[in-house]
């Protein structure tokens, strides 16, 4: 039979098992164990014990594991000596393991350091860490095997490029046609015959439209425009929040709502919100509620007035959801045309935290103040450069800027079905890409015989690529030296595909690297604030290069700048379809000749023109409803 233990020997017990696991515990992560977690090094044992007389014992052993005849007794086998005997003799060994411990820790923290470091550092897509983006160019996405299609063209374009007795081609920093500085805006000129609002409302028009930044403002006018028309109160837009965008914004965290419903008071009634008695209506439930659906795309006057009015003179609110370019541009009656200038060029106007920082990103770039132009004040407000006249001399030597507006995204590359040199894998990885969010395009596919990629080139619908965008900008002469804004979104294919571009133009910048985190931090999360410190930066530049006159951005800057640039805001427009066949021949045409054909395409697209019939007066506005042209 076995004997029970004392009270005193159990608390002897417990409090030297808890020594013995905790010390097993160490031990077990620090030498060899066998499977059942007991050390099989002897000089253990005999430490934990204190005492010599188990030095021959392969485990540690527990108290109650052997009876009196087994020589170990439960209590006597774990307790010798006095209360400290044991602490005091093994105080050594367990300061030694404290420290062995401590090392390790240290060791093993270091190790984690450093493989994190190496992971981010070879991560294939930069990320958000911690709540913040990476600092680095908006244009590193991914390390891949640099891909070149006219290799050729580009040793010829540094070789021209190091020509140190060419001069620059001063006529592309400069609008080529003096015509252009003849127009001047005026949409905000009071005119005699305009009808002015009308004394009673005949209800409400709200809209919630979607998109990003350049849509909404677009959808913003647009909605001035058809709430003119039916002699509607007009209620302050709302921003639908996109899956695509993931952006909360609404209408006065970019733009000041005073300002704009101030501008616009001759005009038109502007409220913030629908009244008490309407607010708690269900648009769709009383069918008040108009989707992109039931209106045709450019739809005219006559739409609104014969589907529209009826509706809301019967409901006294209606709601239009989406509202994508939901009203054409011709035929409209003059002054509802100059409304849409009115509010595009002068009611919209950015919030002033936009603003700061956008004068900050232009200084930056700059890198000295310059002398404000009615393109800075209209954008920048009081926030634009002040410049005394003693120091205009010196603001002079400012340095000049290119924006550049890149079109090369993952989205627009995998939908345009072009092939851009970058083999099978790239093929695949496009095809992935488009089956997940192009569906339809998927399917449209399956049931029709697809245009080749050699086809769509030669038809000019494929995106235009870093190293196609940075040919050109040589072939105009800008020299290696110039700085160069790059506006959007990541470029698809990273290094990959802007080395070409930065192998001719290093000094390239983005608002990531003018800014510091701290001055991007509100902006973080908010994609539509982040476009409109690229309009600024676009709008504000001294050349603007777009890829693709197709994008909305470009469209709008394009459009600023011929509104205030007083003709110094030169924009280049290349012909993709012109350019296309000029690069075909890149096996053997020489760089002068290149040189020659590109910059006529350019010229071409700088020339002035009045705004054609159906052309977007956002992008065009020299035409009498929106600027006046001096003799």
């Amino acid at each position: 039979m076995r004997k029970q233990g004392s009270p005193r020997c159990a608390r002897l017990i417990s409090q030297n098992t808890n020594s013995i696991f905790r010390t097993k515990d160490y031990h077990i992560r620090s030498s060899t164990s066998d499977s059942f977690g007991t050390t099989t090094d002897p000089s253990i044992g005999r430490r934990i014990l204190g005492g010599d007389n188990y030095g021959n014992s392969k485990v540690v052993l527990l108290p109650g594991l052997k009876d009196d005849s087994g020589k170990l007794n439960p209590c006597k086998g774990v307790y010798v000596g006095k209360k400290h005997t044991w602490f005091r003799r093994n105080v050594k060994s367990i300061a030694f393991m404290l420290l062995l411990m401590v090392f390790l820790f240290l060791l093993d923290s270091l190790m984690v350091s450093l493989f994190a470091s190496i992971n981010l550092q070879g991560s294939s897509t930069s990320r958000i860490s911690n709540g913040r983006e990476e600092d680095r160019a908006a244009y590193t996405r991914e390390e891949r095997p640099t891909v070149h299609m006219y290799g050729r063209l580009l040793n010829l374009a540094t070789g021209a490029l190091e020509e140190e007795f060419k001069q620059d081609s001063l006529n592309f920093w400069e609008e080529p046609y003096h015509q252009a500085s003849k127009w001047k805006p005026c949409a905000d000129k009071k005119y005699p015959t305009n009808p002015g609002k009308p004394a009673k409302s005949n209800g409400y028009i709200m809209v919630s439209a979607n998109g990003g930044l350049n849509q909404q403002r677009v959808a913003i006018c647009n909605a001035v425009v058809v709430a003119s028309l039916l002699n509607a109160t007009l209620v302050l837009p709302k921003f639908l929040y996109s899956n695509v965008w993931k952006d909360p914004s609404q209408f006065g965290d970019i733009y000041q709502e005073d300002y704009f419903m101030r501008i616009l008071k001759d005009d038109l009634d502007i409220v913030k919100e629908l009244p008490p008695h309407l607010m708690s209506l269900d648009m769709e439930a009383i069918g008040s509620l108009i989707t992109d659906s039931d209106i045709v795309k450019e739809a005219k006057p006559d739409n609104y007035l014969s589907s529209v009015l009826p509706l809301l003179l019967e409901k006294r609110v209606v709601h239009f959801l989406g509202f994508g370019n939901r009203l054409g541009f011709d035929p409209l009656p003059p002054h509802l045309q100059r409304l849409r200038c009115k509010c595009n060029f002068h009611a919209l106007k950015f919030v002033p935290k936009i603003q700061e920082v956008g004068s900050l990103l232009v200084k930056r770039i700059r890198k000295y103040y310059a002398a404000p132009r009615q393109l800075d004040k209209q954008l920048l407000g009081d926030f634009a450069p002040r410049i005394s006249s003693k120091q205009h001399n010196v603001a002079r030597g400012t340095s000049r800027y290119l924006a550049l507006h890149l079109r090369f995204e993952e989205d627009m590359v995998a939908y345009s079905l072009c092939d851009f040199g970058g083999g099978e894998n790239e093929n695949n990885e496009l095809q992935a890409y488009r089956e997940v969010h192009f569906p339809l395009l998927i399917e449209r596919l399956r049931n029709s015989k697809p245009v080749s990629p050699v086809e769509l080139r030669k038809l000019g619908r494929c995106p235009l690529t870093p190293e196609e965008a940075a040919l050109v900008l040589a072939a105009l002469g800008f020299k290696p030296e110039t700085y160069i804004y790059l506006a959007g979104s990541h470029i698809y294919g990273g290094n990959s595909r802007m080395h070409p571009f930065t192998s001719l133009y290093p000094n390239l910048v983005t608002k990531e690297t003018l800014l510091t985190p701290g001055e991007l931090a509100p902006f973080r999360n908010f994609s539509s604030q982040l476009a409109a410190l690229d309009f600024i930066a676009c709008a504000t530049s001294d050349v603007f290069a777009m890829t693709d006159s197709g994008s909305q951005l470009s469209s709008l800057v394009s459009g600023f700048r011929t509104y205030y640039g007083d003709g110094h805001a030169p924009t280049l427009r290349p012909n993709k379809k012109r350019l296309a066949a000029i690069l075909a021949e890149n096996r053997t045409i020489g760089w002068n000749t290149f040189e020659d054909r590109v910059r006529k395409m350019i010229e071409e697209g700088q020339r002035v023109r009045v705004r054609g019939s159906g052309r977007s007066i956002y992008r065009q506005p020299r035409c009498s409803e929106c600027m006046c042209r001096s003799q």
